[in-house]
């Protein structure tokens, strides 16, 4: 987006009738938007880290990545939270049936074979 964020305003046409139009945004707030996804990208980047390296499952790649939290996942899974919390863990990420990992690969939009094989997606990222 090379630092624009675009806006939707209201303003008076030559009849005095209000329309939509685009606003190149607002310099200040911008540049707050692009540290804000930097900040984002960071955290992906470190979550990634910590999956390739078995700390934690790829389940909170996927998640951080998607910016959702436990609760919105879970919700979007139809599991209770502290499911979705074991999953974090890698031996029990491990441990997961097809049926909850498909769940999961849904949600995030990518294959089943994807998060199954995380490690190759993640190397590559």
């Amino acid at each position: 987006m090379e630092g624009r964020f675009e806006d939707v305003c209201y303003a008076l046409d030559e009849n005095g009738n209000y329309v939509a139009v685009l606003s190149k945004g607002w310099s200040p707030k911008n540049e707050a938007m692009l540290q804000a996804w930097d900040l984002i990208r960071e955290k992906v980047d470190k979550i990634r880290q910590d999956v390739l390296s078995g700390k934690i499952s790829p389940i909170a790649y996927y998640m951080e990545k998607n910016i959702m939290d436990i609760k919105l996942l879970a919700d979007y899974v139809e599991l209770p939270k502290r499911k979705v919390r074991k999953h974090l863990n890698p031996e029990k990420f491990a441990q997961l049936e097809d049926e909850i990992l498909q769940r999961y690969a849904e949600t995030f939009e990518i294959s089943l074979e994807e998060l199954k094989n995380y490690r190759d997606t993640l190397t590559r990222s």
